[in-house]
């Protein structure tokens, strides 16, 4: 009886197996932000201190924060019905957001509509022109500020005005500067009131044009950009200040040589100074300075940080609620991201956070200032919590409950905030909690939308970096219908650098899907976040300094080290693929370690720092002149000569941001050095392939390990056969 049991046991589970999906490339590339990404509560946010409102099936829903019910706020059709009293056509319900208990804000085709919710009318509709760009909304001055042409605008009451009047080829206003690298996202910041206006000039009219070919034209047309290189001359910026009620514009006097780097812009409480952190270019000393907005004069310089590697501002200072002459710093001043308390005097209050972990996110505090709210990695590295600091003693609370990735909303008191919150079995929920840690209850909870599928066995593992005492995260995915006793080829999906991490516990341990599309034709997929990447602290993201690819080569190889371990691996048939600084560890993968890498895909990488742009190559590298040691050896041509696998080379055709150069050179350099590498292009594309497009790329990837990373029918391995 035994036996029969034990054979009906394994005749359901194989008839489990054959009932379940395999992942299909359209399933991993197109179905992972469409028909298979988890659903929650659409546009969720806080109406209030005790409300949240959402978006289903085109009506507005409201439900308090003491009662689990909802209630209608506002029909689809109701909507559209005051939008066309106000001259408005809404086809559906656009996207909105909350500025009060009171109004909701929705930005469509243009228009900016405030929509009061107790009359149930439209207050007041601000138009964009069809040519304007990267619009700015201030609810407090019902304004808002857009950029046409190298132009900054205002629209107020019905009225555009132009703030700036530059025609210099070259210049532009209100845009984002120095390639968004320093937490610059865009390029005009509205005092708390909307009377000021403060905007970034860019003059790039020094920088040489760079050429980038429309090559779908009939007749091919240059459409160059301005691309300072390394070591080379950067553009210049300034912070206008204009007044919205005199007209006026004023500059600020900074003192800084032309091309150093303003960031972080920040108001005071009184709107009298304005705050903007300033780096020099060799970005090794930060200083924090204070002008005055009646005539751009520089009061005081408030703090400084200098390191002998670099200093990387990336947030900008917040003021405190109950003292005006104090504010809150986030920093790596010890070696992590923290929160300070200073002065304006530039006085330390208080270190409120410590430990060897890092604050990466600030959420702001309550109203009396009892508590600092954050989301940090005290207790994994791969894992976000939700804490509040007590800012008088520093004692810090962890608020939500669950291992994995949550991200905080708080009610405008902070007495309460939504968890939206993942984890590698959960594809993700969202929880009200209070802000003493009680959970009041969950609000939504998205379906698995992977469920009837046939996936891989996905697990993190933690390795030892190349100094043999770094723990390292890594992702290891098997085959469906894994049998241990078989071997496998294996494909390291890299990335490497800063500001990125790859390995985290989110829904499926943050895993590309395309991996388990890889997994369902026989390969184990395996990643590791190397010495370099993010939110590890200062120091272990300084070992690439002056040196980009050598270190982090070296923790990669302890990953490699880990699957030849594996008697499931076959040492001889391992491939590596990434884009961008991935595309950049790739090569290095490729070219420094050629007897373990027999197939490689580098999607625009770096070949050579020298050609990459100021601010970011700099701050890792230094100029040319000051590390041509350094240059020199993460310059991929100076090691072509090493190529023995398979390479291939895909690169956008409109890349700005690692510009088509560096794959010419190198294939080049491997003309030279008679090495065969593939080479494929994608017209149209910038630094990477999106949309329908990507359906291609991934089925071009994926064919060249099928073509030259599987065994074929003689058992000789086709990526040293060819």
């Amino acid at each position: 009886m035994k036996r029969v049991y034990l054979i009906l046991g394994a005749f359901l589970f194989t008839l489990t197996l054959f009932a379940q999906k395999q992942m299909s490339l359209e399933d991993a590339v197109l179905g992972r932000y469409s028909y298979l990404y988890p659903r929650q509560l659409h546009q969720l946010q806080w109406l209030g201190d005790d409300k949240l409102v959402y978006l289903e099936n085109d009506t507005i829903w409201e439900t308090d924060v003491k009662s689990a019910g909802k209630q209608m706020l506002i029909s689809g059709s109701a909507l559209k019905q005051s939008a066309a009293k106000s001259q408005l056509e809404f086809t559906r319900i656009p996207g909105f957001t909350t500025s009060n208990a009171n109004e909701l804000i929705f930005n469509a085709n243009n228009t900016i509509s405030v929509f009061n919710l107790k009359n149930k009318q439209f207050e007041y509709t601000l138009t964009v022109p069809e040519e304007g760009e990267v619009p700015d909304f201030c609810a407090a001055g019902r304004s808002v500020a857009y950029v046409k042409g190298q132009n900054l605008f205002i629209v107020k009451d019905g009225k555009e005005t132009r703030v700036t009047n530059e025609t210099n080829e070259g210049v532009v206003c209100g845009r984002y500067v120095h390639r968004r690298e320093f937490g610059i996202e865009k390029g005009t910041f509205w005092s708390p009131s909307g009377k000021y206006l403060a905007f970034y000039r860019k003059d790039e009219s020094m920088v040489k044009d760079y050429p980038l070919v429309d090559f779908m034209a009939r007749q091919a047309e240059e459409t160059p950009v301005r691309y300072p290189m390394a070591g080379m001359t950067s553009h210049q910026v300034t912070l206008g200040v204009y007044n919205v009620e005199t007209g006026k514009t004023t500059y600020l006097k900074s003192a800084g040589p032309d091309d150093h780097y303003l960031t972080n812009i920040s108001w005071g409480p009184n709107e009298e100074f304005i705050y903007m952190a300033e780096l020099n270019r060799a970005q090794n000393h930060m200083q924090l300075n204070q002008y005055r907005v009646a005539d751009g004069e520089k009061v005081k310089t408030i703090l400084e940080e200098s390191r002998s590697t670099y200093v990387e501002p990336q947030h900008p200072i917040q003021f405190s609620k109950t003292n005006p002459n104090e504010f809150y710093y986030w920093t790596r001043n010890d070696g992590w991201f923290h929160l300070y308390v200073y002065n304006t005097d530039g006085e330390l209050i208080k270190q409120l956070t410590k430990g060897n972990w890092e604050v990466t996110e600030f959420y702001g505090t309550d109203s009396k200032e009892n508590y600092a709210y954050i989301q940090a990695t005290k207790e994994s590295p791969i894992d976000r919590h939700i804490y509040r600091v007590n800012i008088k003693s520093g004692a810090i609370q962890k608020l939500d409950n669950n291992a994995g990735t949550h991200k905080a909303d708080f009610s405008p008191s902070f007495a309460h905030f939504t968890d939206k919150w993942s984890a590698n079995k959960n594809p993700g929920q969202t929880d009200l909690i209070a802000t003493s840690g009680k959970v009041v209850r969950n609000i939504s909870k998205a379906e698995d939308t992977l469920k009837d599928y046939q996936l891989g066995e996905n697990k993190i593992i933690t390795l030892k970096a190349a100094d043999d005492s770094t723990d390292l995260y890594a992702r290891m995915i098997l085959p469906t219908n894994f049998n241990p006793n078989k071997q496998y080829p294996a494909i390291v999906y890299v990335y490497g650098g800063p500001h990125a991490q790859l390995v985290n516990n989110t829904w499926h341990n943050d895993a590309n899907w395309w991996f388990y599309y890889m997994a369902s034709q026989g390969y184990i997929m395996f990643t590791v976040d190397n010495r370099g990447s993010a939110n590890r602290g200062q120091a272990f993201e300084e070992v690439v300094h002056r040196q980009l690819g050598v270190e982090e080569t070296k923790d990669q190889m302890k990953g490699i080290d880990y699957l030849k371990s594996l008697p499931y691996v076959d040492q001889n048939r391992i491939g590596v693929h990434g884009w961008s600084f991935g595309g950049f560890m790739t090569l290095n993968l490729m070219l420094r370690q050629p007897e373990t890498f027999k197939v490689g895909v580098a999607g625009g990488p770096v070949v050579d720092w020298s050609m990459y742009e100021v601010m970011y190559g700099e701050r890792y590298m230094d100029t040319p002149e000051e590390n041509p040691d350094g240059y020199k050896e993460s310059n991929m041509l100076n090691h072509a000569g090493n190529l023995q696998g398979k390479l291939l080379m895909i690169h956008g055709a409109q890349d700005e941001t690692v510009v088509m150069q560096h794959s010419m050179k190198f294939l080049r350099e491997c003309i030279e050095q008679n090495k065969q590498v593939d080479f494929f292009a994608y017209p149209t594309h910038e630094h990477n392939v999106r949309g329908k497009d990507r359906l291609h790329l991934m089925q071009k990837i994926s064919q060249y390990y099928f073509d030259y990373l599987k065994e074929d029918p003689s058992g000789q391995n086709i990526s040293q056969a060819h």
